[in-house]
């Protein structure tokens, strides 16, 4: 089950891409908060609260206890993080999308999938376990939000599978889509054989030399002429 993680939000009343900019310039980060049948309200929050929140969980889609101070007046509201921009070079949080939910809501989240252990296959007979899914789209009630789903590989045998319909869950908590979809896999072990023209081709070719044979070469076996004498 997913534990709920606090953040501090403040109520902005500001748009546009000026106000955004004295916003980053704060240390804080633009947002805005959505659903339960309630308008959208517009957010700041801290940089640095959000980057850390990020860093510890296992996906983006973190369940939050968010306190929003709008003047001197606070409140609470579940929400679940729905998306976060990252700046596509330096990679820090851009902007950031919460979806308000209650607590006797459903909500659909996708949440990572992690094998554990080795695979029998691949201990064994030199398999390569293969991760068809990363991630499984999964519906529950807020309190019963998993932070990862965990699978067991150990007994899998080379060609062995297993899919949507096989994962262990939490009580509480479906899965959405195909049940006959593979997650993971053991594969069977590829051997490679090296074309003999690439191996010749590396070793390089083969240059013999020979000794010139005295007989066969008649400048060699010529004496050198003597000398004429000089006429008087």
């Amino acid at each position: 089950m997913a534990k709920q993680q606090k953040l501090t939000a403040q109520k902005r009343d500001t748009a546009g891409r000026s106000a955004v900019n004295k916003i980053k310039a704060q240390g804080l980060v633009p947002a805005v908060i959505y659903g339960a049948k309630e308008e959208p309200m517009k957010l700041t929050i801290s940089a640095r609260e959000i980057s850390t929140l990020l860093s510890r969980a296992t996906s983006e889609h973190v369940l939050v206890d968010l306190e929003i101070a709008d003047g001197g007046a606070k409140s609470n509201r579940l929400a679940l993080i729905q998306e976060v921009q990252h700046h596509p070079l330096r990679r820090n949080v851009l902007h950031v999308d919460f979806h308000a939910v209650r607590a006797d809501e459903t909500l659909h989240a996708s949440i990572p999938v992690e094998p554990t252990g080795e695979a029998d296959g691949v201990k064994n007979f030199g398999g390569i376990l293969e991760i068809n899914l990363h991630s499984v789209e999964v519906e529950c009630l807020p309190k019963d939000l998993p932070d990862i789903i965990i699978i067991d590989v150990t007994r899998l045998g080379v060609g062995d599978a297993i899919h949507i319909k096989d994962l262990q869950l939490p009580e509480g908590v479906t899965v959405r889509g195909d049940g006959d979809l593979t997650v993971v896999r053991v594969a069977a072990p590829t051997v490679e054989i090296e074309p003999v023209a690439a191996v010749a081709a590396a070793a390089g070719p083969e240059v013999i030399k020979e000794k010139k044979d005295a007989a066969a070469d008649p400048k060699a076996a010529t004496p050198a002429k003597a000398a004429a004498p000089a006429k008087k």
